[in-house]
């Protein structure tokens, strides 16, 4: 579990493509810090699992992470690049505090950032997303886009706007990335799923269940 309040912003060191999978090198420091094997980091909102260090004169620069054929299908890590920024967190510790909603890691769709307003002190972006997403987004809601957890300002056919704060343009990849044309992992608000089976009487709706990333069993 996750709160989409990014840690780190690391850089892709690799990606090895091989037939239908592929593996993620990234490089970074603070994330990897107190990280064992085979725990749990979301990149970009997809949470991964650690498969290895990046070790550099003895000291740890990154972690690798594998991906499988369902990941790539489902989520926009198949788009990074060597050099790409990405937006780290680890799992949350149940005695830290909770800064954004609860996030998952399981990426519940692909948007694409099809607007971006630069105003005084806030930048709007406007992201498109499919009706399996949109259907859970409500004003002053929560959406997790690219792993970091924003409040939605408005939704309209297909779309919904968030705005960005300084703070968070220089704290993730927004600053840089975030801009017409990028495809983007979204996750909708679990709450908003378990509502919604809870009032169809336990009957899954055919968004409910979506192609969700994680390399644990």
């Amino acid at each position: 579990m996750f709160t989409g309040i990014v840690e780190e912003v690391g850089s892709v060191a690799a990606v090895e493509r091989h037939a239908g999978h592929a593996r993620l090198e990234i490089g970074c420091a603070e994330v990897v810090r107190d990280a064992a094997v085979g725990d749990s980091i979301a990149v970009d909102g997809c949470c991964l699992t650690v498969t290895s260090f990046l070790d550099v004169d003895g000291e740890r620069r990154g972690f690798s992470a594998d991906l499988m054929a369902e990941t790539l299908r489902a989520t926009a890590l198949g788009d990074l690049e060597a050099g790409d920024g990405v937006n780290l967190e680890r799992a949350m510790r149940a005695d830290a505090r909770f800064g954004g909603h609860l996030v998952q890691g399981h990426v519940d769709g692909v948007g694409e950032v099809v607007a971006r307003d630069e105003q005084p002190g806030t930048v709007f972006v406007t992201v498109a997303a499919s009706d399996g997403i949109a259907r859970y987004l409500v004003p002053k809601g929560s959406i997790t886009v690219a792993g970091v957890s924003l409040t939605v300002v408005d939704v309209a056919a297909g779309r919904f706007r968030v705005g960005l704060i300084p703070h968070t343009l220089e704290a993730t990849t927004f600053g840089v990335r975030l801009r017409p044309g990028r495809r983007v992992n979204l996750e909708a608000d679990v709450i908003a799923k378990y509502v919604e089976r809870l009032l169809s009487g336990g009957t899954v709706s055919p968004y409910a269940v979506t192609a969700q990333e994680t390399s644990h069993p």
